[in-house]
């Protein structure tokens, strides 16, 4: 190498972004405008405009992104194919690669156990077990536990009947036994994977599932017991009576099913069809249907799909893919690198635990009760129908996450943070709960918040379940105060035939009590972690 060329200087710095707004705002002074500038904008398009979160949450990225200075080519790439990837593809496929696969799995899962019948056996043996004085706390243990692997909307409208039937058999207020039912869904929903809020988070901090899960349960089981203690207290004070017109769609249902079983049987009988193991229909069902005109045969499919679900049965495929994630995570620590320990994480991954949750589902509720391969696909698919639009708001949220770290906004906001002297738990709890009180949903706040808070953790080498810590201090945040902006408040309110004052008197507190000491628990637990 030549002298001149030893001795030329360095090549200069990449200048920062100076377009957009930062054109009259410079520095950190600018950066916080246009962050501040770009919530304000997300909370009028979801308030004011009804703008779909998905467009919303990309709109703003865009806005934010042009006005922070960023360049066409960094925000959407090139039109040529080049080495260089958007943001917007680098922040969409950056949070979908880990989340998609999860969610799809967890929701179809979900959608096999409330199909078959898992709920229904879950909180029937509970209800017999703790009995009639117990009752509340049997649906608050049936929503925690049939909670954990589908959404919270689908757990109301399928126990929703069984608090029907309590409140009407024990003739008290119907809150006496809704409002412990959908804290444990509540619960579930905020803090616990596969659900989209805790898993999403997740991604964008990169922080295993397994200290996710972990610090979901020591956090959430002594914020669902005071939402619990709320819940007796208020089911007391204030009466709501059952529904009819909820009560008697209810019984329509049941009625329809069974006739329509009813005539499955009997055509069943009529044509002489088997499920395959015997050479005709048997003879009669002991309900005065009369003999056939064949061989007695096995048990029939439509007979499987009416024998309930064992209980044991729903707790092996709830349970298997959290102890195999529970596992995997803590191979790391507990065991030196071996064979062992790499079937360990295989099969403990998120992707592979809830495959096989899923199979098992899918034999166990499915193929040995009677169900075809047509029906479980089909129930299969259809439960993927709402999981789009989820999908695409998280995968908005880490095209928001990726504007507000290449932009430079991150940083600044970090800076600020730090200055202010207050914990990062604390202000990711506060940031959750503003977003959540102004636009309602619970995924938007958490999606958004973690990528405000993320920057703010980088380069601290904080432990993994620190973070996991600090993701549920958001998760808490989600879910603080449901009002008249959440879907949520307003199909507990319907469902349950509850007016909006006393839907506001139970379960808007019930949310807060849930919130405010999830919260409490993760703040306590992160000054010794």
């Amino acid at each position: 190498m030549s002298p001149l060329l030893a001795a030329a200087p360095p090549a200069p710095e990449t200048p920062p972004h100076t377009g957009g707004l930062l054109l009259l705002l410079d520095g950190t002074a600018g950066l916080l405008t246009v962050a501040a500038l770009g919530i304000v904008l997300l909370l009028v398009l979801i308030i004011k405009v009804r703008l779909q979160p998905f467009v919303a949450l990309l709109a703003v990225s865009i806005a934010v992104g042009l006005s922070a200075g960023l360049s066409v080519t960094e925000l959407f790439g090139t039109v040529q194919r080049s080495a260089s990837v958007s943001m917007i593809e680098s922040g969409m496929g950056g949070i979908l690669g880990h989340v998609a696969i999860i969610i799809g799995l967890g929701t179809m899962l979900g959608a096999i156990l409330e199909v078959s019948g898992g709920a229904e056996a879950l909180s029937t043996r509970l209800l017999n077990l703790f009995g009639e004085k117990r009752a509340p706390l049997a649906m608050g243990l049936t929503g925690l536990i049939f909670g954990i692997p589908v959404f919270f909307d689908v757990g109301i409208f399928v126990l929703a009947p069984i608090v029907y039937a309590a409140a009407k058999r024990s003739g008290k207020s119907i809150l006496l036994y809704a409002m412990p039912l959908l804290a444990g869904l509540s619960m579930t929903h905020a803090f616990l994977p596969p659900h989209p809020g805790p898993v999403a988070a997740a991604g964008l901090f990169k922080v295993d599932l397994g200290w996710v899960i972990l610090m979901g349960v020591v956090v959430g089981i002594p914020a669902v017991l005071a939402a619990w203690a709320y819940a007796a207290w208020i089911g007391k004070r204030l009466f709501v009576p059952v529904p009819q017109d909820m009560l008697e769609a209810a019984d329509e249902a049941k009625a329809a099913v069974a006739e329509e079983r009813a005539a499955r049987r009997a055509a069943a009988r009529s044509t002489g069809s088997t499920d395959g193991t015997g050479t005709g229909s048997g003879t009669g069902t002991g309900k005065g249907d009369g003999a056939g005109t064949g061989t007695v045969t096995a048990t029939r499919p439509e007979d499987y799909a009416e024998q309930p679900v064992p209980l044991a049965t729903v707790f092996l495929i709830i349970g298997t893919p959290l102890l195999l994630i529970l596992a995997a995570t803590f191979s790391s620590i507990a065991l030196d690198p071996s064979t062992f320990r790499s079937v360990v994480e295989f099969f403990g991954h998120p992707f592979v635990a809830l495959t096989i949750a899923l199979l098992m589902a899918y034999y166990l509720l499915g193929i040995r009760r009677g169900w075809s391969r047509k029906s479980l696909e089909t129930v299969s698919t259809s439960s993927l129908k709402p999981v789009g639009n989820i999908l695409l708001v998280v995968g908005a949220g880490g095209v928001f996450g990726a504007v507000l770290k290449g932009s430079g906004i991150a940083d600044a906001l970090a800076d600020t943070f730090n200055d202010v002297g207050l914990p990062v738990i604390v202000l990711a709890y506060l940031i959750s709960v503003v977003l959540r009180v102004a636009q309602g949903s619970a995924t938007v706040a958490i999606v958004t918040t973690a990528g405000i808070v993320v920057p703010l953790v980088e380069g601290q080498d904080l432990p993994q379940a620190h973070l996991a810590l600090i993701i549920m201090a958001i998760s808490a945040g989600s879910i603080f105060a449901s009002h008249v902006n959440d879907g949520g408040f307003w199909i507990v309110a319907k469902y349950f035939g509850i007016s909006e004052r006393d839907t506001l008197k139970s379960w808007t507190v019930l949310e807060t009590v849930l919130s405010v000491a999830g919260f409490a628990m993760a703040a306590v637990l992160s000054l010794f972690i």
